[in-house]
Formats: C-alpha cells, structure tokens, sequence
C-alpha cells in the first residue's frame, strides 16, 4: 500500500470520526426533514413538468388525428369533385398527420407511465415526510433520554469507579475505628479514677499504721518511766535477802550519815 493510500485513509478516517462526534441528532433530524422537504418541492415541480407535457403531448396527438380526418373528408370530396391531384395531395398530408399522431401516440403513452411513476416516488417521499415528521418528538425523546442515561452513568463512574459498596465499607470500617478510639479514651478515664481511688485506700492504710505507730511510741514512754516498779517489787519478794537489803536502806535513808 502506497505512502498517499495510507494517508488519504488516515485523513479519511479523522474526519469521519470528528463528523461523529460533531454530529447531534437531534440537528441531524431537523436538517433531514429539511432536506425530504426540499426533495419534495422539487419532485412536485418535476412531476408538474412532466403532466405539463404530457397534456402537450395529448393536445398534439388529439390535433393530428382531427387533422388525419379532416384531410381524409377533403381527399373524399376532391375525389367526388373529380380533382384526382387535390385528392392525391389531401390522401398524402392525411397520411403524415396519421403517422405524426402513432408517434404522438407513442410519446404520450410514455409520458403517461413516466408521470404515473414520479407520482408514486412523490407519494412515498411525502408518506416518509410524514412518518418521519411525526416520528421527530418520539425520536428527540429517545436521544434526550439515552444523553441523560449516559450522563447519569458517567458521573457514577467519576464519583465511584469501582463498586460503591466498597466505599461504605470504608466509611464504616472508618466510623468504627473513631468508635474504638472515643472507648479507649472513655476506658482510659475510667482506669485513671480507679487508680486515684485506690491511691486514697493506700493513704488510708498508712494513715492508720501511722497512727498505730504513734500510739505504740506512747506506750513504751509510760513503760520506760514506772513499769519496771511491778518487776523489782516481784524480784524482792521472791529474794530475802534482796528484800532485807532493801530494808536497812530505807531505813537508813532518812538519817545522817554515820
């Protein structure tokens, strides 16, 4: 295939495909309705031609034969005047009227089924003027109706390329992440008064064992200062001699010294 093949075909080929986009239907149907009208206007002006000439043609064929005979009743009263040469002359102009009107004749019958035929394309084109006038509305509907569906099904592909039900999952799956998340806090909140509540139970048991200590550093003082009398008291009474030194102590005592 040649270099200029190749290229006419590419250029073919674009600007068929910009025609395609370019084209709008419903513009489209307007023109073709435009165009059946034009179609029609012409062939009605055809058609009138044509039953023009064939009314011609008729007044022609119908001239002819009247003239045939009215040169064939000359030729019969030249020859009944005994003019033999003017009833030659009126038998050979009888004779070319009649071969003028088999043509005539001829022409007419060809004009008739030529003007019968352009009749009946007329009709046809104005039956399809008609079909496809009231066709417009249903046809422009369609289109308009196709135009939105592709409409509707290009923006659900823009906003969702993929199954829409994999964007709720994800919205879900995000609402019970931000779900979990507000628990953990409320839990964490939880745990943390717990925890300052058990602080206050320690501080309670050392506050007690504090006071426990307090109270038994007390009771060692008192003991420290009178609580060996109940020992020694005990210690004499099982000693006598212990007891009897005792005695002459504390008789001596309140005396002068010797």
């Amino acid at each position: 295939m040649g270099i200029m093949d190749r290229l006419s075909r590419l250029i073919r080929a674009n600007v068929n495909e910009m025609i395609d986009k370019a084209e709008d239907p419903e513009k489209m149907l307007d023109q073709i309705l435009r165009d059946m009208q034009t179609n029609i206007t012409t062939a009605r002006a055809q058609v009138a031609a044509m039953i023009a000439q064939e009314k011609e043609l008729e007044a022609d064929l119908n001239e002819t034969r009247e003239l045939g005979g009215e040169w064939g009743e000359k030729a019969q009263r030249a020859v009944t005047a005994g003019k033999d040469d003017l009833a030659r002359e009126a038998l050979r102009r009888k004779r070319d009227n009649e071969e003028n009107s088999k043509v005539y004749e001829q022409q007419y019958r060809v004009q008739l089924q030529a003007v019968d035929k352009l009749k009946s394309q007329l009709r046809q084109l104005e039956a399809k003027y008609q079909t496809t006038l009231s066709q417009k509305d249903s046809l422009i509907a369609r289109q308009r109706r196709a135009k939105a569906q592709v409409q509707v099904a290009q923006t659900l592909s823009t906003f969702s390329p993929m199954d829409p039900t994999g964007e709720l999952d994800r919205m879900e799956r995000k609402i019970r992440g931000g779900e979990s998340q507000a628990a953990a806090m409320l839990e964490m909140g939880d745990e943390s008064f717990e925890a300052q509540f058990r602080e206050l139970d320690v501080d309670h048991d050392i506050e007690a064992e504090l006071e426990a200590l307090k109270g038994g550093g007390s009771a060692g003082l008192a003991l420290g200062s009178g609580g060996d009398a109940p020992g020694a008291t005990a210690d004499a009474a099982d000693d006598p001699m212990a007891a009897s030194v005792s005695a002459s102590g504390s008789d001596d005592a309140p005396g002068t010294p010797r």
